[in-house]
């Protein structure tokens, strides 16, 4: 897939590998829904791939939503704001930091880009007040205004004028979703990513979102859930429950950045579950195996590994 846009820099996006996790996405669906949506990647890739036309964007984090909405619906008037304050902040590092307490009283979505822009890794960090608490990256000054307005305008040409924007919790978007629907299930605190938002983390129960997965799959909708993984020897959250009749593939992300400096091997995988209506839809998996040169797992319902390479 070519390079796609992306204006929101966020630790525990999906953007690199939004073109793995469509392979097992049908050709066409009639809606897509990510009730966790975080910056929208996978949206974003189905629609540059006509996937779908239509999606339902949602994410607990509400300043997020309204952020996303701003660039899709206007993106110049985001995209200026961004430069406005990118400009104003010059060699000023205080400068980050009042942006920030603007953004703790207003949650102004417009001060929110440049603070995502110019955090440190682009990870959300929020206090036990739920305010912002992220500290700026000293080395950088954020994306570029110039780069920053093509990221948004391209954005805004793929998805505008085919999205629904809330920011609800996930157990009211599923109770909602049309059997037509695929749903694109990422629970921000799960994975290997880092991303750890105390504000979802603390709501979250893994009973609830069994239950939760379990009546999409009595009222047979299909969907994926990028859930647990694991870093070398290091395993990140729980496995979803057999019960549940989902097919488990391991998708090789690559080699820790961080493992690298130390002079270790360790490899990261990320875990996509797939319903069993999902697992109906996709394209044949050893075609997938076979281009990519990879080793998955999947883990059957009868709880008996297979390797397939």
């Amino acid at each position: 897939m070519a390079s796609l846009p992306h204006p929101i820099q966020y630790q525990g996006s999906k953007r690199n590998l939004a073109s793995e996790i469509l392979r097992f996405l049908p050709n066409k669906v009639e809606r897509l829904v990510e009730p966790f949506a975080g910056t929208a990647a996978i949206s974003i890739a189905a629609s540059a791939r006509h996937i779908s036309q239509f999606f339902w964007i949602n994410d607990l984090n509400k300043p997020l939503v309204e952020l996303l909405k701003l660039i899709v619906e206007k993106p110049d008037e985001i995209a200026d704001s961004y430069t406005h304050i990118w400009y104003e902040q010059q060699s000023n590092v205080e400068h980050y930091y009042q942006v920030r307490e603007n953004f703790n009283s207003t949650n102004d979505p417009s001060l929110f880009l440049y603070l995502l822009a110019r955090c440190v890794k682009g990870a959300v960090r929020y206090n036990s007040l739920g305010l912002f608490n992220q500290s700026p990256d000293k080395r950088r000054k954020g994306t570029q205004p110039e780069k920053m307005r093509k990221n948004i305008e391209g954005v805004s040409r793929l998805l505008k004028g085919k999205c629904i924007f809330t920011s609800w919790d996930y157990r009211d978007v599923l109770a909602e979703v049309r059997k037509n629907d695929f749903i694109y299930i990422d629970p921000p605190y799960q994975g290997v990513c880092g991303n750890k938002d105390s504000r979802y983390y603390s709501g979250i129960q893994f009973d609830d979102f069994v239950i939760a997965l379990e009546e999409l799959n009595r009222k047979e909708i299909a969907f994926a859930v990028s859930y647990d993984g694991k870093r070398g020897n290091k395993t990140f959250g729980n496995e979803l429950p057999l019960a549940l009749n989902l097919k488990k593939i391991e998708i090789e992300v690559g080699r820790s950045s961080q493992a690298t400096l130390l002079g270790k091997e360790e490899v990261t995988v990320e875990s996509l579950y797939l319903s069993h209506i999902a697992n109906s839809y996709t394209e044949d998996l050893e075609s997938y195996i076979n281009a990519k040169a990879k080793q998955l797992t999947f883990l059957e319902p009868n709880g008996q590994f297979s390797t397939a390479t």
